[in-house]
């Protein structure tokens, strides 16, 4: 390759190309064939020029004077001495056009490697890949094969929502971990918080009759729990229902308890835990639950009232104690 050439802005990249795919000599024959056929191109039309001019008659050339516009276009008729020749790089020169693909040159890509130089590197993805699939929470996976002293850990030292912040203890659940009935409560409050138990105090005596009437214990073949495992409060320090994003949080525990336990009914104890188990809309009241089996991970699943509301609303026990009917009878259909 020519010194000139190499120092040439507009070839200079493509070139240093064309010498490292060890092509480099053939391109710069065929440039430089071309920069001398130019040069030959611009010198024939002067000669044409001058050779064709015809020469003023004798007579004229002594009677008439040409005016100086025509004497620089009259010319001699003897040839002028040739031009010296064009240097190797013109002034403005003008890349010249690269060899057609069909005629064996170089693909007409290669005029636009100058700017490969500039380009950022891209990753071209590979169209065999599936897309991205989501992120698995180890945790969860985790969750999921835990048997009962793993779990009853990890719930102690639980730390996925911020109701971990304002507990004094975790309330896991407690009764028959082979129970054929499962209760779910909605959380728990101040008496639980402290206890460490679910359902203690005046709704806990009230679901200790209810249990009795039903002609079960709690502790034997009946298990107590609550859908999320800390105490949610508000800002006053007062209970309040669990929001979407604890209930998702804690979620994962219940599912591995109903597991573990694999009870033959399940009942839902007031309005959070029905819409959390059966993922309806929170706005939807209790009363358009009740009166209907519901299944829950195949599981039939009957919703009546949660026993804090039945020491506040005492006209409701008996829609209550009819709920516990239809589930009784679920329970002996189940067992047949």
């Amino acid at each position: 390759m020519s010194e000139e050439l190499k120092q040439e802005p507009d070839f200079g990249s493509s070139l240093a190309l064309l010498d490292a795919l060890g092509i480099g000599p053939v391109w710069v024959r065929r440039e430089l064939a071309v920069e001398e056929m130019q040069a030959a191109q611009a010198e024939a039309p002067a000669q044409e020029s001058v050779a064709s001019a015809p020469a003023a008659p004798a007579e004229l050339q002594e009677t008439i004077a040409p005016e100086p516009a025509l004497a620089q276009s009259k010319a001699p008729a003897a040839p002028p001495a040739a031009p010296p020749p064009s240097p190797a790089a013109p002034a403005a020169p003008v890349r010249p056009r690269a060899p057609a693909e069909e005629e064996g040159g170089p693909p007409s890509w290669l005029d636009e490697m100058d700017f490969a130089t500039s380009l950022e590197p891209m990753l071209i993805p590979d169209g065999d890949e599936d897309e991205e699939a989501p992120a698995v929470d180890p945790v969860l996976a985790r969750i999921k094969v835990m048997e009962w002293p793993q779990l009853k850990q990890q719930v102690a030292e639980c730390r996925r929502c911020g109701l971990c912040q304002g507990r004094k203890n975790t309330v896991f659940g407690v009764g028959d971990e082979k129970a054929k009935w499962l209760f779910i409560g909605e959380g728990p409050g101040r008496n639980e918080d402290q206890q460490g138990e679910p359902f203690v105090g005046p709704a806990g005596k009230l679901l200790d009759n209810m249990l009795q009437a039903m002609g079960v214990k709690r502790g034997e073949n009946a298990y107590i729990a609550n859908i999320v495992k800390c105490r949610p409060t508000d800002d006053n320090g007062r209970d309040r229902p669990p929001s979407p994003q604890e209930v998702a949080s804690c979620l994962p525990y219940l599912q591995r308890q109903i597991e573990l336990i694999q009870p033959t009914v399940l009942v839902a104890l007031g309005k959070t835990a029905a819409i959390s188990l059966l993922g309806m809309d929170p706005a939807t009241p209790v009363s358009r639950l009740r009166g209907t089996v519901h299944r829950y991970q195949d599981r039939p699943l009957v919703v009546t009232y949660h026993p804090a509301y039945l020491l506040r609303t005492l006209n409701d026990k008996s829609k209550a104690w009819a709920d516990l009917c239809l589930a009784m009878n679920t329970y002996q259909a189940q067992a047949r």
